[in-house]
């Protein structure tokens, strides 16, 4: 296919693109690379090991869908996986809501807090 069309599957915290960016940071349609936008508003706070697990997550199900087709279907199915992914990263605290954010809705869930036993 000489001019694909752009895919992708936008949930709120993850971002597929079945395209490649070029130098101006614009997406180039592409059949053969997929670029992942992990948490666009930041409403998380990361480290490195989070964000990496969510990279590996993400390569692990992209390897389990090879020699499938790429359609619309297949890569909304790999974003809803990460979300989930995403998600219980938050509930072992591995990762938390960031409250600087741009708007703090706290849309996995309330935050947990910490019960201090000695009172």
């Amino acid at each position: 296919m000489d001019n694909p069309m752009l895919l992708k599957s936008t949930t709120r915290h993850i971002r597929i693109f079945a395209a490649e960016i070029d130098r101006d940071g614009e997406l180039i349609p592409s059949n053969q690379v997929l670029t992942l936008d992990v948490d666009p508003d930041n409403e998380f706070n990361w480290n490195e090991d989070a964000l990496q697990k969510i990279y590996h997550k993400f390569d692990e199900l992209v390897e389990a869908s090879s020699g499938e087709d790429l359609t619309d279907y297949n890569l909304r199915r790999v974003g809803s996986d990460l979300e989930h992914y995403l998600r219980s990263l938050l509930q072992k605290g591995e990762i938390s809501y960031n409250l600087s954010a741009r708007v703090t809705n706290y849309s996995m869930g309330l935050p947990q807090v910490a019960v201090d036993e000695n009172k």
